[in-house]
Parts: C-alpha cells; structure tokens; sequence
C-alpha cells in the first residue's frame, strides 16, 4: 500500500487533478466546495498496475494552511508537485518544495496542469526550465514533468504511469511489529463512535487489538479498520487507515495525537535533532527563542536550545535540543519542519536523533556534539551504543524499536556490543539474550558504579555510627526501578563495590569506630546488662546512657537485639534465651509467658517482647494463651538430627 502527498501554490489545479485521476474529489468540507479552495486534508485513491491501490493526500495550497499542509505530508511516499503552466512557479510552490526536500520525500514527480489555457509552447519551456531550476539541488532534481490538463484529460495516463513507475522503485514499508498511526482525522460516525486516519507505520493493526492514543495515555480497541471506504481485518504499514476506537470519546482525541499498541512507545517533551536552516529564510535563529516544530500530524510550540553555536544563520546546519510544550511521540530518524509562529515562515527541518535525551545538555560541550554526530552518521554498532547511552537501562527490544533498525540488522549487532563488553546484560549468561534481557552501556555502568561508591562514601561520612545505608533507601536515592535496582544491586555486591549485613549496605572498607568516650559509655552500659541479663535496662535507658547514634550503632552491630520497641537484650543472652527455648520444646509441647517468666525470674513485660520476637521470627507460634514450637525451630531441630 502507498500513499501520495499534494503539493503546490494555491488555485494550480491540485483538486481538479487529483479528481480527474481517481473520480473522487478530495475536497469533502462544504467551504471548501464553495470557495473550490483545499482548507484541510482531502482523501482519494486509485489502483496502479504495478504499485496497486494507492491513497492521495491533498493538501491546501493557500498559505494561510499552511499547518494543515504540514500535517498531511508526514509518511508519503512520493510527492505530486502540482505547477499550473499559465503562472509557472508561486510563492507557495517554492515553500511546498522545501518543505518536502527537508522532510526527505524520497520521489515525486511534477505535473504541469491547466495546458489546455496555454497555446503558446514556448511559453511552456520556460515554464520547464523554471521548474528545472527550481528543483536543482533538492531531492527531486530528477523528478519527470508532465504535461497534463485535468479538464480535457491530456496526459492523465502518462501522468498514472510515471507515478506507478516511481512508487514501483520504493521499497515497502517494513513491519517492525510495533505500530503507530499519527492521527491527522477525527471524528464521530453515527453507530460507531470515534474514528481516527493517518498513514500507518512501523507495524500493522488488526481488529480487536487492544490500543493507547498517546501522549494522553487513553485505552481503548479496534472496533474497526477500513482502507480507501473498505473494511479489512488487517491495516498494513504504509496504508491509510480509518480506525474505529472503542472506549474511547471522539472529544479526547485531536490531531498529532499518535495511535498505538500499548507499551511499545513512550513520550517525550525532549528531542535532540540535527537542523538544515533554509538558505532563503528571512532571519536567523536564536537560542531559546520559540518555534512551531511540525513532526508527523503534531504541531507543538518548542524552546529551541542551541547546541554548539550561538546563533544559526540562513543556510547553516547544526544541533538543536528542542523543549516542548506538549509532549508528542518520536523516534530516531522521524523528519520535522519548523516555523516560525508570527510572521508566518517556513525556517527549515531535519532529523531527530535523538527522541529520549537522558539531560539537558551542557550547549557547548565537545562530548555532546560527537555523541550527536554518532547517531547521525555512525555505524549501526555505534548507533546502538549511543541510543543505549540515552536510554539507560532498557530492555534490547526497546533498544532496538529507539534505534529504528529492523530487529535482524540490530540483533547482530547487540550481540556483538555484549561479546566485545560494550554492553552490559543483566541476565544470568549473556548466551541466553532475549527481547526482555536489560542491557546498558559498559561505560554508563562503570560510571553509575562509581557514583554508587561515592554515594555510599558520602552517608558513611555523614553518618560515621550506622553500619550501612538500607536497601530501600539507595534504591529511593538512585531513583532506580525495582527491576532495575534487583539486578544492578547484586552486581554491586558480588564485584565488592558494596557489602550487605543485615539488610544494610556499605563500602566494603567501612567499619563502625567509637571514641573513646563512647566506649567508655558503651562498657557502663553493657555491665548494667551483664548485671541483670533478663531484665536488662530499657530502650529508652540505653539511649539515655549513650545517646540514639551509638544506640542505632550497637544494634546495626548485633550487640544488642531489639525485642520491641521496648525492651533490647544482649546478643548473647538473647541467644541463651532462644537456646533455653528449644531445650524446652525438646520435651514439652507447650510454652506459656507465665512459665517463660518464672523459668528466668523476669517480668511479663520482658518475657512478653521476647515470646513475640519469636513469634515474628516464626520460631514459635502462638495458640490462645500458649506458644508451641514454629516452623523455623522444627526445621532447624530436623536439620540438626
């Protein structure tokens, strides 16, 4: 399936001409009928020999819609470059054609209508070498003219044939098994509710397939699919599509909203992107000035962000990072235009490179400029080291969809990245990759290790008595996923760059030291719960005696074992305590507090918050007023035999 975009000033004839050739007139607004003006998009088809069925895209001419324009070239295939022969070369062909040369229309052609209101022929090679010169340096310099006059039908099949010739050439659109639909169509049909168009791309869509219009997040299913009027059960990529979304009110969808399967894509308010400024535009471009950027059917007010330059003159290239307002979906190599919003202008376009920057790059940084030029220009290897980069942890399936590669020519690569240590994979054996397998850069690796030493050496600094920083309490500092904390954690400790105690982490080179006076406070404490080991001193006693830091300290250590909030016990007669309770279960199937009590002449207080620790520890289990031997202190006796 292909589809054609119009293009050309306002009254060449695109409408009559795109008519004659199908037998359907695009124009579908009363106002536009009336005024015999395009205003917004306009649909038709035909059927090629050799391309077969083909979707028309008709666009306005008239500079005053010029954004709906914009919004109906994304995802063509070539261009029809519509020229009325009695006024040659307009204002508004010359914008349409750089418009479509930024946006890389890989063919088109021109057709030369209303030949039947010129009699002169020499009048008509002027009006070629015009067209000829104008068409230099783009990417349709090769691009064939025919003659044609949509009234009277001259030349219509020789028009057909040079189409179907060029689509011909085309390679198909790939199925990457993720599909996308910019939406530049919305709208109610009685008895079926919400319908969406555009051109899909990237995969296909089949009814009953569950959808996410982004960047809204809204949920929803194909109801229906239909393509030129006709239902299909399957949308291909490359083909324009209807799609009737159920769950869905007509009221939360617009333009440049993006249809597609959920989980495949993100959004984005960030783009870093590679900028041909027109060499005909009118002013230069300045950082943070803000611009209309033009990507898919979206239209979003960006803050342009200079990277490397002050200014961009008219013909220069160079980076952007582009800030916008409303967040859109992207990828790598999706082509954009921007405008400026008043007056009125068409300043240039380019390639995204990068749809999901990690940061806000430094403007003048050299490390920032050659990563940029990698993804432009570099190999596919490097391509995919550097979408790594920005990515982060990220599984190789979503790598892959970032990099915009086909998964055969990426997978040879990763595997490759991972057997030269490029990349780090988070699976057991690097052998077993798979579409879920986590991966990131060696080099982001080690410097995210090194920002965990130094994370961890600066808690030790500040907290000198705690024997370690908690799981969850690294993982909420490095703001890390659980997934990705579960697997980034255990490397950490097995390679020696953290020790885990007790469910505490730390250097490996940290160790809790006390002042002397500390200790000094430490030896009192510790003989007033050598002097009365079953009814020791109180929490609140020992924090008393030698402040809540050593207190904490003494506990991270295992020299103190809290029983409650309460009540704390020596780790050795806590111990003997628990020793003292399995001799007991050895011969007796049952234990109260008030036997516990008297067994170590202690309180009911102590021996209560001790019966319990027990319990949370399931080496006792409580039954009314008694406890009875639990499942860790059976299994531990049973190990023991």
């Amino acid at each position: 399936m292909r589809v054609i975009g119009t293009a050309g000033h306002v009254d060449h004839g695109k409408s009559t001409l795109v008519a004659a050739l199908t037998g359907i007139h695009p124009d579908r607004l009363k106002e536009e009928q009336e005024r015999e003006m395009t205003i917004d998009l306009g649909f038709a088809w035909l059927a090629l020999p050799g391309a077969g069925e083909v979707g028309i895209v008709d666009v306005p001419g008239h500079r005053d819609f010029i954004e709906n324009m914009l919004a109906g070239v994304g995802g063509i295939d070539a261009a029809l470059l519509v020229i009325a022969a009695d006024e040659g070369i307009m204002p508004q062909t010359r914008e349409h054609l750089d418009i479509l040369d930024l946006l890389q229309v890989p063919a088109g052609v021109v057709a030369l209508t209303k030949t039947d209101l010129v009699e002169d022929a020499g009048w008509l090679e002027l009006v070629e070498a015009d067209i000829r010169q104008a068409l230099a340096g783009t990417t349709f310099q090769e691009a064939p003219i025919y003659r044609v006059s949509a009234r009277r039908g001259d030349g219509l099949e020789a028009l057909k044939a040079g189409l179907d010739e060029i689509l011909h050439r085309q390679p198909t659109r790939p199925d990457l098994g993720r599909p996308r639909l910019p939406v530049d169509r919305v709208f109610s049909m009685a008895g079926f509710g919400t319908v969406v168009t555009g051109t899909l791309v990237d995969g296909g869509l089949r009814v009953g397939d569950e959808i996410e219009i982004l960047p809204g997040g809204l949920r929803g299913r194909v109801r229906g699919l239909q393509s030129h009027k006709r239902k299909a059960e399957l949308a291909v990529p490359g083909s324009r599509t209807a799609v009737n979304v159920s769950g869905v009110e007509v009221d939360q969808v617009r333009r440049g909203d993006i249809l597609v399967t959920p989980g495949r894509y993100r959004s984005t308010q960030c783009l870093d992107v590679h900028f041909r400024m027109l060499p005909n535009a009118s002013a230069h471009i300045k950082h943070n000035q803000e611009l209309k950027l033009y990507l898919a059917a979206a239209e979003i007010v960006a803050r342009v962000r200079l990277l490397g330059s002050e200014e961009l003159l008219p013909g220069q290239s160079g980076w952007l990072q582009l800030e916008l307002n409303t967040p859109t979906v992207a990828l790598r190599g999706d082509r954009f235009i921007l405008r400026r919003p008043s007056p009125g202008e068409t300043l240039g376009g380019g390639v995204v490179v990068d749809a999901h920057p990690a940061w806000r790059h430094k403007r003048f940084a050299p490390q920032v400029i050659r990563r940029l030029e990698a993804l432009l220009h570099g190999s596919p290897a490097e391509v995919l080291l550097q979408t790594a980069q920005s990515c982060g942890y990220c599984t190789i399936a979503e790598l892959i969809q970032h990099s915009r590669m086909t998964a055969e020519q990426a997978w040879e690569r990763v595997v490759e990245l991972v057997r030269a240590g490029s990349l780090v994979v988070f699976d057991a054996e690097a052998k077993h990759l798979r579409d879920d397998s986590l991966v990131l850069p060696a080099e982001r690796w080690q410097a995210e290790t090194g920002a965990v030493r130094h994370l961890m050496r600066e808690y030790h600094t500040a907290n000198p008595l705690r024997l370690g920083m908690p799981r969850e309490e690294l993982k909420s500092r490095l703001k890390y996923s659980s997934r990705v904390y579960n697997v980034a954690l255990p490397r950490w400790i097995a390679g020696g760059i953290l020790r885990e105690r007790g469910g505490l982490l730390a250097d490996p080179d940290h160790e809790i030291r006390f002042s002397h006076q500390q200790q000094a406070q430490i030896d009192r404490l510790l003989e007033r719960f050598a002097g009365a080991p079953y009814a020791p001193p109180s929490v609140k006693e020992c924090r008393a005696e030698v402040g809540e830091d050593v207190f904490r300290a003494l506990v991270d250590l295992g020299r103190l074992v809290p029983a409650s909030d309460e009540v704390v016990f020596r780790r050795e007669d806590y111990a003997a305590l628990v020793e003292a309770v399995r001799q007991h279960f050895a011969g007796q199937p049952t234990l109260s507090v008030a036997k516990f009590r008297d067994r170590f002449q202690t309180s009911r207080k102590y021996a209560l918050a001790f019966l319990e620790s027990l319990d949370r520890a399931e080496i006792t289990v409580r039954e009314g007023d008694v406890r009875k031997a639990g499942k860790m202190l059976i299994q531990n006796q049973y190990s023991n035999r």
